[in-house]
């Protein structure tokens, strides 16, 4: 029993290894697998069956056959060790070392002069001559012509054929067997030609599309860095320039002790706040998701990871007349969960429902792939650190956050997000105002640029003054006296 418990865990093993590699490396490894098993297919077929025949006809044929498979066997196991290197040499990521050639070559020749002894002294039949003469060069020239030009490919295979044919003519195998080997000869040069260079050029052009990709990935990540480097540049560069040159001028005022240094410092106060809120407001622009936008990257993604996807909704994303925080949310949920599909699992399909009850929006998202490995791309405890990120989400917003297999099916996945519509989160937040602030002001202040209470370091500084009572700087310093703190209006 724990001898077939080992053979099942080997196997499942290998199954969640296959589903753990993507598309291409699956294809590549099922190139290399095939290739890898071509030469044996053809041992025990071609280089095997007319070789039983001989076995009967006395010690020196039945001595030479049995070397013969031998040979063919350790000349099938090196071309399985070079067959990769073979593969990495073609795609230029590495060089071959040559000098490993150099065993294959000497069984080649070897396993050429026991066909020749067996063609001399066994009665080797028309159709077995030829098999042989096909299945001989198959081992060592699958791996070589990834290593050498088609030409000196070519011209080598030709002068390997010569020297065999004449060495069969030299024992005396009738013109027939001859003309059968030329042709036999022939078809395993053009046999290997077609089938091994195709193949791994395909594969080259398959991997370079794929660095590519990543590539164009990395320069786009590069590029939006740029993008939000400029445009932090364009919001605080006037900004820190004038808080700059005012600061200067409150300096030299409160020198001189000119009651106008307050009035600057004020200034300063308000056009630092005004920057602040500049700069959340184009952090909050990157950082928000669009719900139509999440629904239609989302199904780009999926497609061209080639996932069959569908998206169901009543009157569409844009048409669920749901609140912006709750579309936005809800936007999260589909780009995390689509992350999580492409990263975690092997689907074939994925559905996306959205749909709007009376008092509430529900998103489901299902694909049928999560049993290759944890769809939540955490721990066994059912929650990824991203889902559990969304749940915090939609929690603010009193919304909920489901996710499991589905029924008895271990392949079937869903993630359920709910979100009601006037429900409220904490610090009683509504859907439609899920910051507790007016839609005129998303930083939680009114639309005057200092409405914020001001910190404890700014009471101590100020006199504990609050940022509500700052006023606007005039156009040119009075000459007042600095108000009293007493005079500004309370704290909020």
């Amino acid at each position: 029993m724990k001898g077939l418990r080992g053979v099942f865990g080997r196997v499942r093993g290998w199954r969640r290894g296959w589903h753990e590699r993507t598309k291409l490396q699956r294809i590549d490894l099922y190139t290399r697998g095939t290739l890898a098993g071509l030469p044996w297919v053809f041992l025990v077929s071609w280089g095997l069956l007319p070789l039983l025949p001989v076995l009967g006809e006395g010690p020196v044929p039945a001595g030479l056959a049995a070397a013969f498979f031998a040979v063919n066997t350790a000349l099938c196991v090196l071309s399985n060790r070079d067959l990769g290197a073979a593969f990495a040499h073609h795609r230029g990521t590495e060089s071959f070392p040559m000098g490993r050639l150099r065993l294959p070559a000497a069984l080649l020749a070897l396993l050429t002069g026991l066909m020749v002894a067996l063609a001399a002294t066994a009665d080797l039949k028309d159709a077995g001559l030829a098999l042989l003469v096909l299945d001989m060069p198959l081992a060592f020239a699958i791996p070589y012509v990834l290593l050498v030009p088609v030409r000196t490919y070519l011209v080598h295979s030709a002068v390997y054929a010569v020297v065999l044919v004449a060495l069969l003519a030299a024992v005396g195998v009738p013109a027939g067997l001859l003309f059968g080997a030329v042709l036999s000869m022939l078809v395993a040069i053009l046999l290997v030609l077609s089938s091994v260079r195709p193949s791994a050029w395909s594969m080259s052009v398959m991997w370079q599309a794929e660095e590519a990709r990543d590539m164009q990935a990395r320069l786009a990540v590069a590029e939006e860095r740029l993008r939000f480097g400029r445009d932090m540049h364009d919001v605080l560069g006037r900004n820190l320039s004038v808080i700059a040159l005012k600061s200067e001028l409150a300096v030299e005022l409160a020198q001189r002790g000119n009651p106008a240094a307050v009035d600057q410092m004020v200034e300063v106060q308000r056009i630092a706040r005004a920057s602040q809120q500049e700069v959340r407001d184009v952090v909050r622009g990157y950082r928000e998701a669009d719900l139509p936008t999440e629904l239609m990257g989302a199904r780009g993604v999926l497609q061209a990871a080639g996932i069959s996807v569908t998206v169901e909704g009543a009157d569409g994303p844009a048409g669920i007349g749901a609140p912006a925080a709750v579309q936005a949310a809800l936007g999260w949920v589909v780009r995390e969960t689509a992350t999580n599909v492409l990263r975690h699992g092997d689907p074939r399909h994925c559905s996306i429902r959205l749909a709007r009850t009376r008092d509430a929006v529900v998103l489901e998202i299902e694909n049928d792939g999560a049993g290759a490995a944890d769809p939540l791309g955490g721990g066994g405890d059912g929650g990824g650190s991203g889902l559990a990120g969304l749940r915090e989400r939609l929690g603010a917003l009193g919304g909920s956050l489901t996710a499991g297999p589905v029924g008895d099916d271990p392949d079937l996945f869903r993630v359920t997000a709910t979100v009601p519509l006037t429900a409220s989160g904490p610090g009683g937040r509504t859907a439609s105002d899920p910051g507790g602030r007016t839609a005129s002001d998303p930083g939680g202040r009114t639309a005057s640029a200092g409405g914020e209470h001001a910190t404890g370091d700014e009471r101590a500084a100020l006199g504990d003054r609050t940022a509500s009572g700052e006023r606007a700087a005039p156009s040119a310093p009075p000459a007042s006296p600095s108000p009293d703190p007493s005079a500004l209006p309370e704290e909020r």
